[in-house]
C-alpha cells in the first residue's frame, strides 16, 4: 500500500476508527503540534551532547506517541481505544518527567535573566522543541476549549514537558566543567 493514499486530498484527514474530519479541525491542529513536537525533538536528539541526553528524549518521543494516539481519536472513541488496548496518557508519564526536572534542578544549573537560546546548538534545539511543546499546549487547551478533550493529564504532562526541556536547554548550555574539557598538547 502507498503513502500517498489520496484520501487527504480534499481537505479532510483520517482518525482513529476510521473518522474523517478536516485538516484544520482542532485535534488535527492538537496532534498535528505534537507531532512538530516530536520531530524537533528528534532534531534535538540528533545534536545532543550525551547518550545520557539522548535516551532521555528518546523516551520523551515515545511517550508522545501515546499523547497523539489519544488526541487522534474523537472523544466518543475513546472508551473503545481503551478497550483495545492503547495506552493513555496518565499521571505516572508526568511523574518521569518531574524526575527530569529534579535531577536537572538538583545539579544547580545556574542561570540569571532571560534565557536567549543559541548558547550551541543542543541548546538551541531543545529551546526550539520547548516552544514547539508550548504552541501543542495552545492547542491542546484549544481542545479542551472546545469541550473535546477528555484527558486533561494530557495539558499537565505538555505543561511539564515545556518545563523539563526549559531546563534541559540551560544544562545543555552551561560550559563543560574544568576537569573534562580536553588540553591540547604544546
Amino acid at each position: 500500500m502507498s503513502i500517498a493514499t489520496k484520501t487527504g486530498d480534499g481537505g479532510s484527514t483520517g482518525l482513529m476508527y476510521n473518522r474523517r474530519v478536516s485538516k484544520c479541525h482542532p485535534r488535527v491542529e492538537a496532534y498535528g503540534a505534537v507531532d512538530e513536537l516530536n520531530a524537533a525533538l528528534g532534531l534535538a536528539r540528533a545534536s545532543a551532547s550525551n547518550s545520557a541526553q539522548n535516551a532521555r528524549l528518546e523516551g520523551i518521543q515515545k511517550d508522545l506517541v501515546i499523547l497523539m494516539g489519544e488526541l487522534a481519536t474523537q472523544v466518543e472513541d475513546l472508551p473503545r481505544y481503551a478497550k483495545d488496548g492503547f495506552a493513555v496518557v496518565t499521571g505516572d508519564l508526568t511523574a518521569k518527567l518531574d524526575v527530569i526536572v529534579r535531577e536537572i534542578e538538583a545539579r544547580n544549573i545556574s542561570f540569571h535573566g532571560w534565557a536567549t537560546p543559541g548558547a550551541n546548538l543542543a541548546a538551541a534545539t531543545l529551546d526550539v522543541a520547548r516552544t514547539t511543546c508550548r504552541r501543542a499546549e495552545r492547542r491542546v487547551c484549544a481542545l479542551q476549549e472546545a469541550g473535546q478533550l477528555q484527558n486533561g493529564e494530557i495539558i499537565v504532562y505538555l505543561n511539564r514537558l515545556s518545563d523539563a526541556m526549559w531546563l534541559m536547554a540551560r544544562e545543555a548550555g552551561q560550559p563543560a566543567p574544568p576537569h573534562s574539557r580536553s588540553i591540547a598538547s604544546p
